[in-house]
């Protein structure tokens, strides 16, 4: 008798798991004409916006990393099947280039300086990079041509700006911005989504997605949650919410390499070039 290996029996199953609807559709789920999207490039603030968005709309529900795909779902990480029965309108995380199916945008974007750091220590924790790689050799795979599913953050990024940067249903929020000004900018959030919300109804969203009460959930939660579950337990998910990192973890050789490659989109949405007056790493 001959044994075949295991491969031969995935496509059947793959096949069968379609037909059912338990595959995760990610980028080609069922758009409904009420879907609102969340977009943003890996390691932007997708997560805590998420967590404000889910807070606001759903403060009954007491969002955590438990439920949140549940209340701002991810079609990667949930089935087909489901998602088509989760309660509408829905607001649906994605990391997404340019769709044409996806409609009513809120894009949530960052400094591509600050995200190299936050994704460094991301596939760090995802054992993608061992400690030993360091910082300047992720910069170089980001930039060039060896690129995640998402494509690149100035190849995602312009996608958006430049098919929606102007049309009355994408909203554009600078991570920077939500930091600095959490209420004005989930303020915004709640009139392009016409949710009826109060100077109270936003500071307790506010409150209840802080970075110290995301830690405290992931610190319980961690091994619960489809991102994390699987990762190193050492490294946070939650690092430090702040902006402006990349000035003191960045060599100046990786700096000038991301700006080089994205200046032009970074200039676009208002991040100033580094210059002469950078503080320099050595």
């Amino acid at each position: 008798m001959a044994f075949y290996g295991s491969h031969i029996f995935r496509l059947p199953i793959i096949a069968v798991k379609r037909a059912l609807g338990l595959h995760s559709p990610g980028r080609n789920l069922e758009v409904f004409d009420d879907d609102v999207f969340i977009v943003s490039y890996p390691r932007s603030g997708n997560t805590w916006a998420r967590f404000l968005l889910a807070n606001l709309v759903h403060p009954e529900k007491s969002p955590d990393f438990r439920n949140i795909n549940e209340l701002i779902p991810d079609p990667e990480a949930l089935s087909k099947r489901h998602l088509a029965k989760l309660p509408r309108p829905r607001i649906i995380k994605t990391h997404q280039y340019f769709h044409p199916s996806y409609r009513k945008i809120i894009f949530v974007v960052r400094d591509p300086r600050d995200h190299a750091v936050s994704g460094y220590h991301f596939l760090r924790k995802m054992r993608f990079y061992s400690d030993d790689v360091p910082i300047e050799e992720h910069v170089k795979r980001i930039t060039s041509d060896i690129n995640s599913q998402y494509g690149s953050w100035g190849e995602n990024t312009a996608s958006w700006l430049a098919t929606r940067g102007n049309d009355p249903q994408f909203l554009l929020v600078r991570y920077e911005d939500l930091l600095q000004n959490t209420a004005e900018q989930l303020g915004r959030i709640a009139l392009f989504l016409g949710v009826e919300a109060d100077s109270e109804r936003i500071h307790h969203a506010i409150e209840r997605s802080s970075a110290d009460k995301m830690r405290e959930l992931e610190r319980s939660q961690a091994l619960l949650w489809s991102t994390t579950k699987k990762t190193r337990q050492d490294i946070p998910f939650v690092r430090s919410a702040k902006s402006g990192n990349w000035r003191t973890e960045l060599p100046e050789s990786s700096v000038l390499q991301i700006e080089a490659a994205w200046g032009d989109i970074m200039q676009r949405l208002g991040y100033q070039l580094s210059g002469e007056h950078r503080t320099c790493v050595t």
